[in-house]
């Protein structure tokens, strides 16, 4: 938390003085009672003392007073706002280790299913596209806000070989870039944030571009990229060859690759084993994306736990001591 004008703090000061004096008044008015009165009496006189009761009301104003000094100070913290734009590149790995199915019913088809989920998560306005990567990287469909452009590109997602994560970190900074550029050059505005979420089970396996090289690139334009591994070490994928003979390939998952680009490039890595983690994931993403920081001032805050305390201070003492504070 920071404030506008940190100066008025130093009336935080007083608050001390002001206990020391009520504690002197309130032992001044006990004295003063038994010089023209005996104590012993008062019993006979009131249905009851107020005992420790009577510094509730004190002690609440004085709270009230504290959030009152720090209102003036007008104090600003970072609260997460919701964006109104950005845009968001699904990179999903159909790579054949993807048709493991150790995550139900695939490990493609659960990712599928959960980034379906996502897209329910992220705000109307935001433009979402879709990269597929296997040798190489294709875009299944350019940055859009419309949601059954990207749910037919998902649908059409089918396995391949090899495992390019480089390629399509790269891919998933340049499209639908110039377009976003030109239509902030015409608005005269910035060009929304940008973000990519890779999904995928293993390290790279062929491709041009090195992942690091990759995450370098996003980290220098400032585009986050979120890495989330699928599978689990038990996953396998069954081959069919010829004769009628069946081949099994033991693929466990490999973190290592996704953990070095979410880290470079300023982003998160997640590690999920079933379904239910990949739409977990995918709703923290979803809520995460959906929002930004943003620094404001909170005066407001502190004023209306002011007024409450004083209100609650006030009605404190009216009602068990029948006066006003």
């Amino acid at each position: 938390m920071t404030f506008a004008w940190p100066l008025a703090l130093l009336a935080l000061a007083v608050i001390p003085v002001l206990v020391a004096l009520y504690i002197d008044r309130d032992r001044r008015r006990v004295a003063s009672q038994a010089e023209f009165g005996n104590p012993d009496l008062l019993p006979n006189m009131v249905d009851r003392e107020p005992g420790r009761l009577r510094y509730l009301p004190p002690l609440i104003m004085l709270v009230a007073l504290v959030f009152l000094v720090v209102g003036v100070a007008r104090p600003h913290a970072t609260v997460n706002v919701p964006r109104e734009e950005a845009t968001i590149v699904l990179a999903m790995d159909v790579s054949r280790s993807m048709k493991a199915t150790d995550v139900e019913p695939t490990r493609l088809d659960a990712a599928r299913t959960a980034a379906k989920t996502f897209l329910d998560e992220v705000p109307e306005k935001f433009r979402v596209g879709v990269v597929s990567f296997a040798t190489r990287a294709a875009v299944g469909v350019a940055p859009t806000e419309d949601r059954e452009l990207v749910v037919t590109a998902l649908d059409t997602l089918a396995p391949g070989e090899g495992t390019a994560i480089g390629d399509a970190v790269a891919l998933s900074l340049r499209v639908g870039q110039q377009q976003e550029q030109d239509e902030a050059d015409e608005s005269e505005e910035e060009a929304p944030p940008r973000a990519v979420v890779v999904i995928s089970d293993g390290a790279r396996d062929g491709g041009r571009v090195e992942p690091a090289e990759a995450a370098q690139q996003a980290r220098r334009r400032g585009v986050p990229v979120h890495t989330v591994l699928v599978g689990t070490p038990d996953g396998v994928v069954e081959e069919e060859l010829t004769g009628g003979f069946r081949r099994i390939i033991r693929v466990p998952p490999n973190p290592e690759t996704l953990q070095q680009v979410a880290a470079t490039s300023g982003g998160t890595f997640f590690e999920v084993f079933d379904a239910e983690g990949l739409n977990k994931v995918y709703e923290e993403l979803g809520s995460r994306l959906g929002t930004r920081e943003q620094d404001r001032e909170i005066t407001d805050v502190f004023a209306a736990i002011a007024v409450a305390l004083l209100l609650i201070a006030a009605t404190t003492s009216v009602f068990l001591f029948r006066r006003v504070p």
